[in-house]
């Protein structure tokens, strides 16, 4: 869709009911332009009427909100890598999106390699990106498989480019000892690991080694290491195995004071994780509950953890470009917003492509790099994967705060780039969840603080 049949469209449209389950708000959108407002659910015709004042506030606005949603699918330019500095892992998760034989048997970047690579992001990023301020530095995020399998390299690049990068480790948490901690601590390298059970023979149900020796302590050991600094956070993947457990794994970050966390849906692109895919409507019960019981928690006590994948479902509702994960929108942010470079030098619109060779934009140090990666057809079926344009996305309403994710997964689970992703009742509901909790005024207590700070607010009425 173009800016001009977007301002037509939201101009012509009607504002849509939904029925977000709260006792006394309706929520009604217009989802050409992820518009929203809160309204008695007993008086809903009454406050959409033509020449009502909600109906003539958003008729004004309406081309201010298609224009900045349109800039937001469509105007980005990249601002973060995705490194991928080995294909190696000393784990052997039952839901991995990379295939089995790299995570055993891949190759690792040498260090040189990563350095001139590095250099050539450096490169890249100065030309789209303002020069200045420490927040506008790109971020580049080391990721799986196991990037401290490869610590000498990763360090040294670290090392070399910590003034140019805002650096990131996504790690397992089991190779984080004393030495790794102190470098990474000391360069203010935000720290992310992975735990999927409050007990041990939960996590070990879809991760461990591949001789399927038990993690579970060695993460709780780096959880400990970690206490007190700003940067970190744990993910847990929820699965068959680990769901009825939500509200557990809920007590046990904020018991070792995570300050965030990401309670994820699994990602089904390859056939592993579709054997242990919960259902929508049991992963929505356990979310919400686990959900609830942070929300107690910080009631109790003064401290927040955040849940940092349900609150840029938040940030999405109540201020769309403020959002600080990319894939709950379409066209997601792969290929977009960030990129990701495979061990081999290749560029691939995100991690979650690397096990899937169609995907593969060409080689970071052949000539082009990243430009000619970002107009590849490997990257274009990414980018252009639109939810107005295919069904039943392109009738719902909460389309833009969901973005019927993962582009992936939905090619290799549902057959093609104009398929739903794994979990879409899921998504359904979660939105349903976050407008109850506006609805109550709560929903500042589920992120970040200052979360608000330099936005602008666009629309409101009393």
């Amino acid at each position: 869709m173009t800016v001009a049949e977007l301002d037509r469209a939201a101009a012509a449209g009607p504002l849509l009911p939904v029925d977000i389950g709260h006792e006394a708000y309706a929520a009604v959108t217009d989802p050409n332009t992820a518009f929203w407002a809160l309204v008695d659910k007993t008086r809903i015709a009454e406050s959409t009427a033509a020449g009502s004042p909600l109906a003539e506030s958003f008729r004004e606005k309406a081309d201010s909100f298609a224009r900045e949603l349109h800039a937001l699918r469509f105007a980005l330019t990249p601002s973060g890598v995705y490194l991928n500095p080995t294909e190696r892992c000393n784990l052997n998760c039952t839901y991995c999106y990379l295939p089995g034989q790299q995570r055993s048997e891949g190759q690792h970047m040498s260090e040189s390699k990563l350095i001139e690579s590095l250099g050539k992001l450096r490169e890249y990023f100065r030309s789209v990106m303002p020069e200045g301020r420490q927040e506008r530095k790109p971020r580049a995020i080391f990721h799986g498989a196991e990037p401290l399998m490869n610590k000498r390299a990763v360090f040294a690049a670290i090392e070399e480019f910590g003034n140019d990068f805002a650096f990131g480790v996504q790690t397992n948490g089991t190779l984080l000892d004393d030495e790794a901690v102190d470098f990474l601590t000391s360069r203010n390298v935000s720290i992310g690991l992975s735990l999927d059970g409050p007990v041990a023979g939960i996590t070990d149900a879809t991760r461990r080694t591949w001789g399927g020796k038990s993690v579970h302590d060695k993460v709780l050991t780096a959880m400990d290491k970690l206490k007190g600094y700003g940067s970190w956070s744990v993910i847990t993947t929820c699965t068959t195995e680990n769901l009825p457990y939500l509200t557990q794994m809920v007590e046990l970050f904020h018991a070792h004071e995570v300050p965030t966390c990401m309670l994820n849906t699994l990602r089904c692109t390859l056939p592993g994780a579709r054997t242990v895919k919960p259902a929508d409507g049991d992963m929505a019960q356990a979310f919400f509950a686990a959900l609830d019981r942070s929300h107690e928690l910080y009631k109790q006590t003064g401290r927040k953890l955040l849940v940092a994948n349900f609150a840029n479902i938040l940030l999405a509702i109540l201020a769309p470009t403020a959002r600080r994960l990319m894939c709950d929108i379409s066209p997601c942010g792969g290929g977009r917003a960030f990129f990701a470079l495979a061990a081999d030098g290749s560029l691939y619109p995100c991690s979650e492509f690397i096990g899937l060779p169609r995907f593969n934009g060409g080689n970071l140090l052949d000539a082009g790099g990243v430009e000619t990666a970002l107009k590849s057809d490997a990257f274009r079926i990414v980018t252009a994967r639109n939810v107005d344009q295919f069904a039943p996305c392109n009738d719902c309403t909460i389309r833009h705060f969901c973005g019927s994710p993962c582009p992936a997964e939905a090619h290799e689970m549902n057959g093609g780039m104009d398929k739903i992703g794994a979990f879409c009742e899921f998504y359904k509901e979660q939105v349903n969840y976050a407008l109850r909790l506006i609805a109550d005024g709560k929903a500042n207590d589920y992120l970040w603080d200052g979360w608000d700070e330099g936005t602008d607010t666009t629309f409101l009425m009393q």
